[in-house]
């Protein structure tokens, strides 16, 4: 199953390693020197030009969500239970 991030960026579900708050990036040392280096081996894909409300990690890139990550995090749900009724 799939997961709409925003604009026309749409990824795999079970690529998806973390959904986090826009905040977090700059809570944790560790959490800005992930994405510092990300953003340096160009693995960072900003959606839009939209306020950055969420950060999605997957096994290749880091999203910038101009969606909510409790928006996201209810739409990756939905996706585990059809996911789950399918199997």
């Amino acid at each position: 199953m799939f997961i709409h991030l925003g604009g026309d960026t749409v990824i795999r579900s079970k690529d998806v390693v973390a959904i986090l708050n826009s905040d977090m990036k700059e809570s944790s040392g560790i959490t800005k020197e992930f994405i510092n280096a990300h953003l340096k081996a160009n693995y960072v894909v900003q959606i839009s030009e939209e306020i950055i409300k969420s950060i999605v990690i997957t096994k290749e890139k880091v999203y910038y969500s101009p969606i909510s990550s409790v928006t996201l995090k209810r739409r990756s749900h939905v996706v585990s239970e059809l996911e789950s009724y399918t199997e």
